[in-house]
């Protein structure tokens, strides 16, 4: 898209959407189409034939939630960023697969952070698709899918693997990479058995573990936890490595 993002802000607290309209205006990427004071008000907007490009909502609101609001949402559904004053909120909010989960008071950084995350995800999405693991190169390297461009990466180098939300983050000692692809299906297309899963939310380098304790796994200046649910099957494939 050449044109900005027309934003949505749903929050029942005058001052919060004061506050996000501010950081609306200071993004060139981002017009304010609607700021609502309420889910009821929001839900309205939406079935009435309103329009967004991305929606800022917030999640403690009276009559509805923003939770519920999001489940009640018209399809296609515009990707969503949960503002909150709570971190409760986060599984919840990740298990609706919203872009990023900001907790208030929000500043300009922050806020610059996830919105780039919601136009590299719709940039994404508007590139033809092709397959984001289409060849091995030799060795340990992999071709994926980073942002735009396929990225030739040694995975020899990659330490873990994290999901998050729709994507996953490739984390090596000096770089992060984000592939939009979820983690389930990233694991399933790894082709390296020393990959293994160690949390619902982790896969780890085995070859590159220091140290483990307290079901805590040490690689280099990153702790990763082992899910008590992976606990036996990841320990069974490290006494057998």
């Amino acid at each position: 898209m050449t044109r900005p993002f027309a934003c949505v802000l749903v929050d029942d607290n005058e001052i919060n959407r004061l506050t996000l309209e501010h950081l609306i205006e200071l993004t060139p990427e981002l017009t304010l189409a609607a700021s609502l004071p309420g889910s009821l008000e929001a839900l309205q907007y939406f079935r009435q034939g309103g329009k967004a490009d991305l929606l800022l909502l917030d999640v403690e609101m009276p009559h509805l939630t923003g939770l519920e609001l999001a489940r009640l949402l018209p399809q296609p559904t515009p990707p969503v960023i949960i503002v909150t004053t709570h971190r409760d909120f986060a599984v919840d909010a990740f298990n609706l697969q919203v872009v990023d989960y900001l907790v208030k008071p929000v500043d300009l950084p922050r806020f610059t952070q996830a919105v780039t995350r919601v136009l590299d995800q719709q940039r994404t999405l508007a590139t033809p698709p092709s397959p984001e693991l289409p060849s091995e190169a030799p060795g340990s390297a992999l071709f994926v899918k980073v942002g735009t461009k396929m990225l030739r990466l040694n995975f020899d180098e990659v330490l873990f693997i994290e999901a998050m939300s729709t994507y996953s983050i490739l984390v090596t000692a000096t770089q992060k990479h984000i592939v939009y692809m979820t983690l389930k299906a990233l694991a399933e297309r790894l082709p390296f058995a020393h990959f293994v899963r160690a949390h619902r939310s982790y896969i780890v380098n085995t070859q590159r573990i220091d140290a483990v304790e307290d079901h805590m796994l040490q690689l280099g200046k990153y702790e990763v936890p082992v899910g008590k649910s992976y606990q036996e099957d990841f320990y069974r494939h490290l006494r057998g490595l």
